[in-house]
C-alpha cells in the first residue's frame, strides 16, 4: 500500500478473502493513511498544480454545468468538475467526507437514534471559486432550491420526507426528516446562496451561472460551450492541501464514443474517455493492445433496460403526449408485455455485443448482491410469445403482423445514437418479428435523448414512442432513490417540465405501499426484502425489460494514477487526487 503497488479496494478484497472484516481493514489502512481518503492518496505533492494540461473526452457532450438541473450524465459528471458534495461513495459503497468534516454516524451522535435526524459538521475554511466562504446556509439553500417544485429539479424527490433543513451554527446543518428514514444522505452537490439566491423556483432556468459554475472543487470555470467544450484552471482556493495536481483541464465533448476509446486506448491524444459501455468489446479488445491506455470496468447498479410505456404516445392531451390521462392501446395487455419478454435474446446482446461490460440479468435491481433478487428468471422463446399473442386474441394478418379489434401490434422502438444500442434495437426487432410484432427503429442523437431541455419533445423523459432503451444509472449503494422511479408520485408530465424519473408512467398502489414502507423501515433485513419485492413486483407486470445488467467503462491513460474507478459516483469523483507519472 504505502509503496502504491496494491489499491486501496483491492487490498480490502484481499482480506475478505481471508474473512476480514472492512471495519479492520480500515483501521489498518489508517496506518498508510487511506482510512478517509480515496486512492492515490499515497502521491503526497509538496504544492497544488504543476502537472500541465489535462485533457478529458466525454462524446455526450455535457449542456449545463448546474448539478440541481441536469438530468443526463453529461450535464451531471461536468458539473462535478466544480461543484463537491457533503460525502461521496468510494467504489465499495462506504461513504467517505467531502465538504463534510466527518460523516455522521449513531456513534458520533450525527444520526439520531430515532432515524429522524441526521446533523453533518461542515468543514472550516473552504471558499467557492469567487472567494465568497462556504457555510451552513449554502446547505439550507441547496435544499430549499431543489425541494421547491417550480425549480423543477429532478433531485426533487429525494426531498420528500425532509421536514426542515436548519443551520444549527455557520458550519453545522441538521436535516430533520417526518418519519424515521434509514437512507439520509439526501443532499447532492452544494451550489452557492450568493449566486443562485435570485433564481430558486420558476426563474432556475435563467440563471447565468448555470453555464458559468461557481463551486468549491479543484478547479474553476475559464470557458463552456455547450455542446463542444469545457475549459478549466486550478482552483487556487481549494482547501485540500497541495491539490488538485493539473494545472488546466479541458473536456471536450461530442463525437461518439468509439473514436472517444481511440483518442485515449491507441493515439493517447486524451487521458481519459468515459462512458464506453456503448462501445462494443469487440472493438476495445482491437484498441487495446496499442498499450497507451486501459480499459476499466466497474460493476453497480446500471441496467440496461427497455421500457414500456403505460400511455399513449400517439395522443396529445392538454399539449403533450404520453399523457396519464391516456392509457397505451395495446402496452397495457399483460399478454403483449410478456410476449416482449420472451423475444428479447439476452445470451445474445452479452456475448456478441457487451462482452465484459453486461451480464444478462431478469433483475432491475441487481446491486449490492443483498438486494438481488433470487425469484426472477430471463427466458428468450419466440415460440411461447407466439403461444401467449394467439391465446389473447391477437391474430396474424396477411403481411405476417398481428391485429386485434383494429388495433395493429405496431411499435416505434427508440434509443440514444450508438452502434451498438442500435444493433440490440435490431435484435430485438427481428426477433419480435417471428412473434408477429412490427417495430419500428428511431435513434435519437445522444445530447437530445438525454437533454434536460423542457422544450425537446424527443428527451427519453418525454418519451414520445412506444419502447425506449437506455442505461438506468444507480448512483449509490443504497437502492431508494434508484426504485423510486417506479412510484406513482414521480412520473413526468408537462406540469413537472418532465423532469421526474417515472418516464414509463406505471402505477402501482402496491408498489407505492412497499416504497413507503422501506423509507422508514430501520431493520436492514426487512427492508432488503421489501425491495425484491418491488424487483419482482416490476418484472412481473413487465414494466421494464432488463436486458444487462451493465459496467460503468471508461479509457483511462497508463500514465494516470489516483484514479479510482467507481460505479457508485461520478467520473470525477476523486479529480483532486488524479496525477501524472513520466
Amino acid at each position: 500500500m504505502k509503496a502504491g503497488r496494491l489499491s486501496r479496494r483491492s487490498f480490502i478484497r484481499t482480506l475478505a478473502a481471508f474473512g476480514l472484516a472492512s471495519p479492520l481493514a480500515s483501521q489498518l489502512l489508517g496506518g498508510v493513511g487511506g482510512a478517509q481518503a480515496p486512492q492515490g492518496a499515497d502521491f503526497t505533492p509538496s504544492r497544488p498544480g504543476g502537472g500541465g494540461h489535462f485533457k478529458a473526452l466525454w462524446w455526450d457532450a455535457p449542456m449545463l454545468l448546474n448539478p440541481l438541473l441536469a438530468v443526463g450524465l453529461k450535464d451531471s459528471n461536468a458539473s462535478r468538475v466544480f461543484y463537491e458534495p457533503l460525502a461521496s461513495f468510494d467504489p465499495e459503497g462506504r461513504m467517505l467526507p467531502v465538504l463534510a468534516r466527518e460523516i455522521p454516524s449513531l456513534q458520533n451522535g450525527g444520526v439520531a437514534r430515532d432515524g429522524k435526524s441526521v446533523t453533518w459538521k461542515l468543514k472550516r475554511d473552504v471558499s467557492w471559486h469567487d472567494g465568497a466562504l462556504f457555510t451552513a446556509a449554502d446547505v439550507v439553500f441547496t435544499w430549499e432550491y431543489a425541494a421547491d417544485p417550480a425549480t423543477g429539479s429532478p433531485a426533487l424527490g429525494l426531498h420528500r420526507n425532509v421536514e426542515r433543513v436548519e443551520a444549527l451554527d455557520s458550519h453545522t446543518v441538521r436535516v430533520a426528516f417526518t418519519q424515521p428514514t434509514p437512507y439520509w444522505h439526501v443532499i447532492g452537490s452544494i451550489i452557492p446562496k450568493h449566486i443562485f439566491g435570485p433564481y430558486k423556483g420558476a426563474r432556475s432556468r435563467e440563471a447565468p451561472n448555470n453555464l458559468r459554475p461557481i463551486g468549491t472543487g479543484p478547479y474553476r470555470y475559464v470557458e463552456f460551450k455547450p455542446g463542444d467544450r469545457l475549459k478549466a484552471e486550478i482552483n487556487p482556493l481549494y482547501h485540500v492541501r497541495n491539490r488538485p495536481f493539473f494545472d488546466t483541464l479541458e473536456v471536450k465533448g461530442g463525437g461518439d464514443a468509439v473514436s472517444a476509446a481511440r483518442a485515449v486506448l491507441q493515439t493517447g491524444e486524451y487521458n481519459y474517455a468515459a462512458e464506453l459501455s456503448g462501445v462494443e468489446d469487440e472493438i476495445l479488445k482491437r484498441l487495446e493492445p496499442a498499450s497507451k491506455g486501459r480499459v476499466a470496468y466497474a460493476f453497480g447498479g446500471r441496467v440496461l433496460q427497455i421500457q414500456l410505456n403505460q400511455t399513449d404516445p400517439w395522443t396529445e392531451v392538454g399539449g403533450e403526449r404520453s399523457s396519464t390521462r391516456t392509457v397505451h392501446p395495446f402496452l397495457t395487455d399483460q399478454a403483449v408485455r410478456s410476449a416482449m419478454n420472451l423475444i428479447v435474446d439476452r445470451s445474445a446482446i452479452q456475448h456478441h455485443i457487451l462482452g465484459r461490460s453486461g451480464q444478462a440479468t431478469a433483475n432491475y435491481l441487481n446491486a449490492p448482491e443483498r438486494f438481488s433478487s433470487p425469484n426472477t428468471r430471463w427466458e428468450f422463446n419466440i415460440d411461447k410469445a407466439n403461444q401467449l399473442l394467439d391465446a389473447a386474441g391477437w391474430r396474424r394478418g396477411g403481411d405476417g403482423f398481428r391485429t386485434k379489434a383494429g388495433k395493429k401490434l405496431k411499435m416505434v422502438f427508440q434509443t440514444h445514437t450508438s452502434a451498438s444500442r442500435e444493433k440490440i434495437q435490431a435484435i430485438v426487432k427481428n426477433a419480435a418479428a417471428k412473434a408477429g410484432i412490427d417495430i419500428e427503429l428511431k435513434s435519437v442523437a445522444t445530447s437530445v435523448f438525454f437533454s434536460s431541455d423542457p422544450a425537446n419533445p424527443d428527451t427519453y423523459t418525454h418519451f414520445y414512442a412506444d419502447l425506449q432503451m437506455f442505461v438506468r444509472v444507480m448512483s449509490s449503494p443504497d437502492p431508494e432513490s434508484f426504485m423510486r422511479v417506479f412510484t406513482s408520485w414521480e412520473i413526468t408530465s408537462k406540469e413537472n417540465q418532465w423532469q421526474r424519473p417515472n418516464v414509463s408512467r406505471w402505477r402501482s398502489e402496491e408498489y407505492d405501499r412497499l416504497y413507503r414502507s422501506a423509507e422508514t423501515e430501520l431493520d436492514p433485513v426487512k427492508r432488503a426484502a421489501l425491495f425484491i419485492r418491488m424487483n419482482d413486483l416490476v418484472i412481473e407486470n413487465v414494466v421494464v425489460i432488463p436486458v444487462c445488467w451493465v459496467a460503468k467503462v471508461a479509457a483511462i491513460s497508463n500514465r494516470l494514477r489516483g484514479v479510482e474507478h467507481n460505479a457508485w459516483d461520478l467520473d470525477f469523483w476523486n479529480l483532486a487526487w488524479w496525477h501524472r507519472v513520466p
